[in-house]
């Protein structure tokens, strides 16, 4: 399996300069240790929870201090920007770092930053399509026109294209089964994550997930990366109660995202809604260890995420360090040098 650091959350307390240049060291750190790649998330307007409103700009930078490490987004929010100027951007990033980009998209489960930039939540999930489908023909590199709901194009013309052919490998993510079985369809591969649904749940949502993608033609049975919550210590003890509190804070933000989202056109039922911020706001520390993480001595770690490889029929892993943003920074830069040093060679 690949293994790749995510990198989203800002150390609570941390000024935003010294935010943005630890998320350069995390990348410097993954790339000495021999990690996969490095995924940026896209968090707007929530300054206490992230400095990353503008992750391909990161990844440039990123880019240009590594020569192995591979540079992604996870997710870039398609239906917030231009799709044309999101096709250069992206084209050029992946010139600037010889192919070494890849655009996870998605348009996020949440209306508030579609607030933040006068969008409908509504639109979010036509917009997604129509900008996916403009992304693809501009990559060609050739004229083309485009008369959809919300964008119009004649004679366009994208400059540079790609580094790869036909394009950076694209990886969507979802979070319920309806979603899961649109990526499939699409032909995309998956990013899957355990914030909203438990392993047994994502089990059965990867089973549709591949099962439409047999039914819609495409090759093989398509790839997917698991997005986890990740703590090594050199104890079971340690790596038990030194990120507790952080990932329980977690989870309770998480219920509040949730109930933040009802009654907001666009967002998924209400019942759901308040039945998804109970379950995660009721989490016991140990349904967490459970279901939602990993976390335990490198030894436990290689168990663990072997299990769930061959359980979910993984291509790759991208870990969580500081979920919550409560763990010192000598504490994660550990438990990243752990991770490097003894589990990922075993992954492979």
């Amino acid at each position: 399996m690949k293994v790749g650091v995510f990198v989203e959350e800002t150390r609570r307390g941390l000024e935003q300069t010294a935010a943005v240049h630890e998320a350069l060291r995390v990348a410097d750190a993954a790339e000495a240790g021999g990690l996969d790649g490095v995924w940026l998330g896209e968090i707007h307007c929530l300054p206490d929870r992230s400095v990353l409103s503008a992750p391909l700009l990161v990844a440039s930078a990123i880019a240009a201090r590594t020569r192995r490490l591979r540079v992604g987004t996870a997710v870039h929010l398609l239906p917030l920007n231009n799709p044309v100027r999101i096709a250069e951007e992206v084209a050029t990033l992946d010139q600037l770092s010889l192919g070494r980009f890849e655009f996870g998209i998605g348009r996020s489960g949440s209306p508030r930053a579609y607030e933040a930039y006068g969008i409908p939540y509504a639109e979010s999930q036509a917009r997604f399509r129509e900008a996916l489908v403009i992304l693809k023909k501009a990559w060609t590199g050739q004229p083309f026109t485009h008369e959809g709901t919300f964008h119009r194009f004649s004679g366009a013309r994208v400059a540079p294209r790609p580094y790869q052919v036909p394009h950076p490998p694209m990886r969507m993510a979802a979070l319920s089964t309806e979603t899961f079985m649109e990526v499939a369809r699409l032909g995309l591969s998956l990013f899957v994550g355990l914030r909203s649904s438990d392993i047994s749940e994502v089990t059965a949502q990867l089973a549709a997930y591949r099962r439409t993608w047999k039914e819609a033609g495409h090759p093989g049975e398509g790839s997917v990366y698991l997005r986890i919550p990740l703590y090594a210590a050199p104890t079971e003890a340690a790596a038990l109660a030194e990120p507790r509190e952080s990932i329980e804070y977690y989870f309770k933000r998480q219920a509040e995202f949730a109930l933040s989202g009802v009654g907001r056109a666009g967002t998924r039922p209400e019942d759901e809604l308040r039945a998804q911020a109970r379950k995660q706001a009721g989490l016991s520390y140990e349904q967490m260890l459970e279901d939602r993480v990993a976390f335990g001595t490198p030894a436990r770690l290689v168990d663990r995420l072997t299990r769930l490889g061959t359980e979910l029929g993984l291509d790759g892993i991208v870990v969580e360090l500081n979920p919550g943003g409560l763990i010192p920074a000598e504490l994660e830069m550990r438990s990243l040098e752990l991770l490097a040093r003894e589990v990922v060679p075993a992954l492979r």
